[in-house]
């Protein structure tokens, strides 16, 4: 590491090692077609995929493309409100800004029917019994709080339904179609 000249008029003072500064960044976002079909859709708690004209797989929230091929996605369906857990991970550190009781799981939701999953928040579920498979169901805000907003589901709640299984569970069952053949 080289020497770092210090001028005379500093050299007896301590070195700074670090700084914190709090940070606040304002923007707007304007969402795309797809983005806003989805958000216009979720505040009325209807959650829509988009579908690929490449090999009909169902993403979910829609992006307008079909991000493997770069192919525009303009077919919406409707999503039913329950999917399985595809991996998982238990928090103990907390998310600024947000009051959750620690610890929280953190989820990669795969909606039924659904090709790709989303992130999202697991409650009513003790930790030790959080896992890959899981069947749940979205736990929606009050109708008077619901509005143009990807926050409208507060989370996601175990349904009772026997689990899927794990070599099934989020993407270990996405690629393989039923002749075998992969579309990775």
């Amino acid at each position: 590491m080289p020497e770092i000249n210090v001028p005379s008029s500093i050299k007896d003072l301590e070195q700074v090692q670090s700084v914190r500064t709090p940070i606040r960044m304002e923007y707007t976002f304007t969402p795309g077609v797809a983005a806003q079909t989805y958000l216009r859709e979720f505040a009325n708690k209807k959650i829509l995929g988009a579908v690929s004209p490449v090999d009909g797989a169902v993403l979910v929230p829609p992006r307008g493309a079909d991000p493997r091929y770069g192919a525009l996605c303009d077919e919406f369906v409707e999503m039913p409100h329950t999917g399985h857990i595809g991996s998982f991970c238990v928090t103990n550190v907390p998310i600024p800004g947000r009051e959750l009781e620690l610890p929280y799981i953190s989820a990669w939701i795969f909606l039924d029917g659904a090709d790709i999953g989303f992130l999202n928040l697991v409650a009513e579920c003790p930790p030790e019994e959080c896992r890959i498979g899981m069947r749940v169901e979205a736990v929606w805000k009050p109708d008077d709080e619901i509005g143009m907003t990807a926050e409208n589901i507060l989370y996601w709640r175990p349904t009772g339904e026997p689990d899927l299984p794990f070599d099934e569970a989020g993407v270990r069952g996405w690629h393989v179609r039923g002749d075998g053949e992969s579309d990775a």
